[in-house]
Parts: structure tokens; C-alpha cells; sequence
């Protein structure tokens, strides 16, 4: 590229392609002429392969959870850019996810041009740039972001980007947040200024995992060997999926079970038998964590709900996780006796290091241990299964899931299934049964819509595995499903998505339920949660990518339209199909 057109985009652009990044997901706006241009002259003499390959995603939540989804599956920062103010607070709920969920994702906004008399190449000349000029644009996200700053001038453009995705990527990860003014990033630049040595990205890299301290490795230890019903609990320890094996070889040592609460990842085998079951709302006391004498919670934000389960108060708590104290939570507790902050693959190794070399403890005990847990497990296997039995002519979830897992059994390729089920979380988990790290994922938060641009950047990072999202009716249009699936058809990006079409809300129903189980809403199924009147919602990603698109609403129906779906994916084309499940209300 000419040096008379390097410009601070242009040493953007590239300091994007330095730290990693192979996807900018775009919503452009008047704040993005020089990046406009700087792609358009990278094209033109044959040097855009210096720049991350450009993806333009219609809404700004889609462009995000796109970013995130790329991310979960590879470890890296992908950059989102987007309009000034407005577009910044279209990410929002998608930004909360990636915040509570530690994805590292950088984030681009332009900020109205700072002069108005044509001062510098491109000052104001639209009405808009009145309007959305605002006074603290960065405050609107700086609840969710880990570092945020202005580009002020493009001579230190790289050694600025160079710290964000220094920031976003070390422990506990998470979002970045720059802006800069139309004039800054219009700005001319001397190429070899713009690349000092000071700059270098090798001297910016994240920080290394950390471990445990040799006393707490040994606390911990001593207190798994000595107890006779340890137990350990974790959320998201499978975000490093090389840390599940890890985990594996650590409970079978001592006959561990583990429970996965509230997982957004794959943590533990759902087929081992030291896999001791899940926790979401689940409403009654879970016996396996009442029996525990020692609990290791190892990576988790919620690993129990007080109010409704809970274990002893004679039980020894240890709290191993990247962010130990919850330090962006103002409310949460574990009563613990250690809290250590480390990395949980890290610190599953230290504690199999020290356990495999200490005195053996009577392995007899640890024989009838295992025993008991597996023969527990294999109960509960069997119970789930007598729950996927359909159900006369009513569709229930368990069958669903069931169908959806035994048909994804049969492929010779790589799967990996979003979840977004909300109300359906656990029969997701306990009935998909996934094995495979790395193949089942969540969005990390709470804020609904993740699934739809999350498909995509997963595609793009995989684009040999078979991506499936399973997805209740309003995650689905949180998920501005006509912009999701437009890019999906535009790029190439096939996936299938299956709703769980209940014609509702059924959370917020529970969450009614819960405080008020004899109110008048329950008496009257009075609940404001109904979709009624149905909506065809695969036709909107059919009008939007053409997609293979389904209703169903029997039993006998669902092998044969899963497969069919399938099929479509895996021939190149997008796929929703939308399963008719019992209704949320009869209001």
C-alpha cells in the first residue's frame, strides 16, 4: 500500500492482523470512512491480506456474539466494530455475555468528529454527528469491559491495540473497549513511525496461567485424600478443553464424583461414571453435595443456590477459580475455607501431582467409593432414559434432545452444539450427553440472542465441524434471526438451528411460580408470557437465506425432520427447524 494512504486505520487494521485476529465483524457507520477506505485500497493493490477478512453483519448483536463465538472456539480475540453510540449500546447484551463468561473480544467505535469548520480531514459534514455526540461514550460500557481507551493519534495506534488484546487475553479474559474520532483515524502516518520497535507485539503478550502455592496445592491435597466423600464442582473449567482429561484423571484417582451447576461448557464426560449430575434452579437439595465431607469448587460462579441447596455447614469448602472473590459481583459468598486464585487445568494438574505422590490411601476405599458413585450414575442414566419416551402425542423435550443426540451419534464428523435453552438447560445437558470437550457451548451470561451470531463465528472457526444450536423461541428472536441468517447465506456459514417452541416465556413463568406458587397468576395462568398469536419463525430465516425451514408439532414427525435438517446443513445450506413442545400458558 502506498505510503500516502497509511493511515491511522490503516495501522489499525493491521495491528488487528498482528494480535491474532482473522475476522473483523462490521456494522459500519459515518464514524468509518478511513477504515472503508483503507480496505478499499488494500484491495485495489493487492495487499489485503494484511488486514483481517471483513465480515458485515446488519445488526450489531449478531456482529458481537459472532466475535464471541470465534473466540469460545479458539481461544483468540476477534474484533467487532461498530456505529458511535448507538451501535455501542446495541451490543450490550451481547457484551454482558462475553464479560461474564471471560471471552476475550476487542471492540472498535468511532466517536462523532471533534471538530465542525472542516479543521482535519473528516471533520462533521452529516446532521448525525451532532446528534449522537454524547458525553462519556465509553461509560456506557465500562461495566463490562476490562480496559477501555480513546485513540487520541494514530502515532501510538498499535501500541495501543497491542495492550487491549494484551488485556483481553490474560486471566480472567474478557472485552476490550476503543474509540476514536473521524479525524484521528484519518490521520496520515509515517508507516515506519507507526511501526517502532517499542511497539513490537512480541513485548505485549498476555499473562501466563498461574498456579497454586505449594502449601495450597498441599492443603487441598491432604484434605481430598483424607475425606470419605469428597466431592469437587465446577462451571466452567472446560473453557481450556485440555483441562478436561485433566479433571478426568484427577477423580478417578481418588473416586471424585463431579457436578457440573450452571455449566456454559463441557467439564466432565456426561457418559463417566464419576459424573454425578448437573445443578441449574434445580428446586430440592442435591443429596450428593448434603453427603460431601470436602468440596472442591473448581472454576464456578454458582456452584450451589443457598436458599434452595446447599452443603453442610461441617463441610470444608476450597474455592480454586481465575477470579476467586466474584470481584465484579457485589452480592456472592462461599463459605470457604481457602480461596486460591488460579488457573483450574493448572491447578487440577498441581493437585493430581501431589495426590498420585503421597502415601497411598487404602484402595479399598476408593474401589467401594467408585462403585457407589458409578452404580448412583448408572441409575440415574437409566432414569433419564425412561423420561425420552414420547409422550401420546405430545412432543416433550427429553424426546426431542434424545432424537437430536441419537441422530448426531450416526455422523462421522465433528459436532458442537450451542446451547440456549433457558428453561431447558439442564434437559440439554442430561440428555445430550455430550462427551467430546470443546462440543457443547453456552453463551457465559444471561443476556439472550447469543446463539444466532454465535453459530456463525463458531462455523468460521470450524468449518469442518457441524454446528447445532438448540434454542427455546425467545432465545431465538432475541436473536435478530433475519440479520443472523442473512450473513449466514451471504458467507456461506451453514448451521442448524432447532427451537424449543413453547409459544412463550416459560422463565419468567418459573420464576413467578417460585415466589409465588399460590398467587393469583398460578391460580389463573395469568403469566404475560405468551407469543399467542403463533408466529412461523423458521419462515423468517427462509425469507432471509433461504434456508430449509420446518414446523413440527407430533412425535412421529421429529427423527425424520431432524435428519432432514441435518441433511440440508450438511449439503450447504442453513436450517431451522422449530419442534412444537407444550405450550408455556392456555392464556
Amino acid at each position: 500500500m502506498s505510503s500516502s494512504w497509511y493511515t491511522t486505520s490503516t495501522a489499525f487494521l493491521e495491528a488487528l492482523r498482528e494480535v491474532g485476529v482473522d475476522y473483523v465483524f462490521a456494522n459500519l457507520g459515518s464514524d468509518h470512512p478511513g477504515i472503508v477506505e483503507a480496505y478499499a485500497q488494500a484491495r485495489d493493490d493487492g495487499t489485503d491480506g494484511r488486514f483481517p477478512d471483513l465480515i458485515i453483519c446488519p445488526h450489531e448483536s449478531v456482529a458481537f456474539s459472532a466475535a464471541q463465538g470465534y473466540a469460545q472456539v479458539t481461544g483468540r480475540a476477534q474484533a467487532v466494530i461498530v456505529h458511535v453510540e448507538c451501535g455501542t449500546q446495541n451490543i450490550g447484551g451481547m457484551l454482558h455475555n462475553a464479560a461474564k463468561g471471560r471471552v476475550p473480544v476487542l471492540i472498535f467505535a468511532g466517536s462523532s468528529p471533534m471538530t465542525q469548520h472542516g479543521e482535519l480531514t473528516g471533520s462533521r459534514n452529516e446532521f448525525i454527528q451532532w446528534i449522537q455526540d454524547v458525553h462519556d461514550q465509553r461509560g456506557i460500557v465500562r461495566g463490562y469491559t476490562k480496559y477501555d481507551n480513546e485513540i487520541r493519534t494514530g502515532e501510538n495506534v498499535k501500541q495501543l491495540l497491542h495492550r487491549a488484546a494484551q488485556i483481553a487475553a490474560s486471566d480472567p479474559a474478557g472485552p476490550v473497549y476503543l474509540v476514536g474520532a473521524r479525524e484521528v483515524m484519518e490521520q496520515r502516518l509515517d508507516p515506519e513511525r507507526a511501526n517502532r520497535s517499542e511497539y513490537a507485539l512480541d513485548r505485549y503478550g498476555a499473562v501466563a496461567p498461574g498456579g497454586l502455592a505449594p502449601q495450597t496445592v498441599e492443603q487441598i491435597g491432604e484434605a481430598l485424600l483424607r475425606a470419605a466423600n469428597p466431592l469437587i464442582v465446577t462451571s466452567y473449567l472446560g473453557t481450556d478443553p485440555a483441562a478436561v482429561p485433566a479433571l478426568v484423571e484427577l477423580s478417578e484417582l481418588l473416586a471424585i464424583p463431579v457436578i457440573e451447576s450452571v455449566p456454559m461448557r463441557l467439564n466432565f464426560p456426561a457418559d463417566h461414571p464419576l459424573h454425578a449430575g448437573y445443578q441449574w434452579n434445580t428446586p430440592a437439595q442435591n443429596p450428593v453435595l448434603a453427603a460431601a465431607d470436602v468440596v472442591l469448587v473448581l472454576g464456578s460462579d454458582v456452584p450451589w443456590i443457598p436458599t434452595k441447596n446447599r452443603p453442610t455447614e461441617h463441610a470444608r469448602v476450597f474455592v480454586v477459580d481465575i477470579d476467586p472473590l466474584k470481584e465484579q459481583m457485589p452480592l456472592w459468598h462461599v463459605p470457604a475455607e481457602v480461596f486460591a486464585r488460579a488457573d483450574p487445568g493448572t491447578a487440577v494438574r498441581q493437585l493430581t501431582g501431589f495426590v498420585a505422590g503421597s502415601t497411598p490411601i487404602e484402595s479399598g476405599s476408593v474401589a467401594v467409593r467408585y462403585a457407589a458413585v458409578a452404580a448412583e450414575h448408572n441409575r440415574r442414566t437409566g432414569e433419564l432414559a425412561r423420561r425420552e419416551r414420547p409422550d401420546g402425542e405430545r412432543i416433550t423435550p427429553e424426546f426431542l434432545v434424545a432424537s437430536v443426540r441419537e441422530q448426531l451419534s450416526e455422523l462421522d464428523e465433528d459436532v458442537i452444539v450451542l446451547s440456549e435453552a433457558i428453561s431447558n438447560y439442564q434437559v440439554v445437558n442430561e440428555h445430550l450427553r455430550c462427551t467430546t470437550p470443546g462440543g457443547l457451548i453456552g453463551s457465559g451470561g444471561g443476556s439472550l440472542g447469543w446463539h444466532a451470531g454465535a453459530a456463525i463465528g463458531v462455523k468460521l472457526a470450524r468449518p469442518d465441524a457441524l454446528v447445532v444450536s438448540l434454542v427455546g423461541d425467545g432465545s431465538y428472536l432475541f436473536g435478530v434471526p433475519a440479520s443472523a441468517q442473512w450473513v449466514a447465506r451471504r458467507y456461506g456459514i451453514p448451521s442448524l438451528t432447532i427451537i424449543f417452541d413453547n409459544e412463550g416465556w416459560k422463565s419468567p413463568k418459573l420464576s413467578t411460580l417460585g415466589v409465588y406458587p399460590d398467587g393469583a397468576a398460578a391460580a389463573n395462568d395469568d403469566f404475560n408470557v405468551s407469543f399467542a398469536p403463533e408466529a412461523d419463525l423458521p419462515g423468517i430465516a427462509a425469507a432471509a437465506s433461504g434456508a430449509w425451514a420446518r414446523t413440527i408439532a407430533s412425535p412421529g414427525e421429529v427423527p425424520v425432520a431432524v435428519k432432514e435438517a441435518l441433511d440440508a446443513v450438511r449439503s450447504g445450506r442453513p436450517a431451522v427447524l422449530s419442534v412444537r413442545v407444550e405450550a408455556v400458558t392456555e392464556s
